[in-house]
């Protein structure tokens, strides 16, 4: 789906990939009358079910608290950004709540990627393995903190205490080393500073199912869709995702925000929110 707001170009989308349920959830909200708006990302895990629970719980209660944030006449930027871990506070409350009353719900939990967009600025908050990726200048870069084994193997491969290839498909590569899970947050990744968005940048946020795709393969979606719009864009890493010769297919859900070239059209407040409809 795309939508549009004064200053942005936003598409989102999900697929479920070869699961028996959608774990993901994904929302955006942006705003018809000031250049501020969000984008959430939130992979569940738990098991069939709770995953689904547990992403739906973290975006719906992370987008209620943000919503309340960005909805206030001339709220200072500095209130906006103190409110990220506070809603992921609240988001983390929400899940405890559930696990306290579903107790068979008791390892359910979930990632969270949101990014706030100001302006020309942007911000993040990132608790698990949720990829926030900056395209500039032709060159693809994940920005925010991986809380996973991943960046641990990555790390022993390039010591040359473990092969690239085994440190690829090592069965601990996808243990989240940090989650919302109703209980202490061991790491958190939210810059106290704003990223600038420079016109010709495209930020993705996504869950971990968009690495089914090498960075190269993105790198080169983007260089070859770069002026046709955040939708097509999308459309292809989408396609490309389907192609994708994996077993197991996760599910993936991905937003894609750009700077328009033009501020000058206000539509109505938009808002999209998923955990099961496919792109």
């Amino acid at each position: 789906m795309t939508t549009s707001a004064r200053r942005f170009d936003i598409a989102l989308g999900a697929d479920i990939g070869q699961r028996d349920c959608q774990e993901d959830a994904i929302a955006a909200r942006f705003s018809s009358t000031k250049d501020i708006g969000y984008v959430v990302v939130a992979d569940g895990m738990g098991g069939h079910q709770a995953g689904d629970i547990a992403s739906r719980l973290v975006a719906s209660s992370w987008s209620a608290s943000m919503d309340q944030q960005i909805r206030i006449e001339a709220a200072p930027e500095r209130i906006l950004v103190d409110a990220l871990p506070l809603a992921a506070m609240e988001a983390n409350a929400a899940i405890a709540s559930h696990i306290e009353a579903q107790a068979d719900s008791k390892n359910m939990g979930s990632t969270l990627l949101g990014a706030l967009f100001v302006e020309n600025r942007f911000y993040w908050i990132s608790i698990g393995d949720s990829p926030l990726y900056l395209y500039r200048g032709g060159v693809l870069s994940q920005i925010n903190e991986d809380h996973s084994m991943a960046p641990k193997l990555d790390s022993l491969a390039a010591q040359g205490l473990l092969s690239a290839e085994d440190a690829h498909v090592h069965p601990d590569r996808n243990c989240l080393t940090s989650a919302l899970m109703g209980g202490g947050i061991s790491r958190v990744d939210c810059p106290e500073h704003p990223n600038e968005m420079r016109e010709g940048d495209i930020l993705i946020a996504a869950s971990d199912g968009i690495q089914h795709l090498a960075d190269a393969e993105i790198e080169t979606i983007l260089r070859t869709e770069n002026h046709t719009g955040c939708q097509d864009i999308l459309d292809q890493i989408m396609q490309a995702l389907r192609d994708a010769d994996v077993p197991d297919k996760d599910n993936v859900s991905v937003a894609i925000v750009a700077l328009k070239q033009s501020a000058a059209d206000s539509q109505t407040l938009t808002q999209f929110e998923t955990n099961s409809t496919p792109s």
